[in-house]
């Protein structure tokens, strides 16, 4: 596994909005974060990218939600995804405020 992960670094595409802009976007860190996750290193991972951990387990349960419906699926889905969003926003305008400062 650690080999898989040493080679994801080359492939890792660059930031567009952090070259041409000069700050980072809402998905800066996924995925060095992910690759963090493939060496072991869990937090690490969240350190990198907060939310992380909470699109692992909307994507999972949207996958497992495909081929098994719930009962409460849609209110488990929409928080979910308003709890990611508000994660992701949330890292976005912490670290956009400090680098400013």
């Amino acid at each position: 596994m650690l080999i898989v992960a040493k080679g994801i670094d080359d492939y890792m595409l660059p930031c567009l909005n952090k070259k041409i802009l000069g700050f980072e976007c809402m998905g800066c860190g996924i995925q060095r974060s992910i690759a963090l996750i493939f060496e072991g290193r869990l937090i690490d991972a969240f350190f990198m990218y907060p939310a992380i951990y909470t699109l692992i387990v909307f994507f999972g349960f949207l996958i497992v939600n495909s081929f098994k419906n719930f009962k409460n699926s849609n209110k488990i889905i929409f928080i979910l995804a308003i709890s990611n969003v508000t994660i992701i926003v949330g890292n976005f305008l912490i670290k956009l405020y400090f680098k400013q400062t």
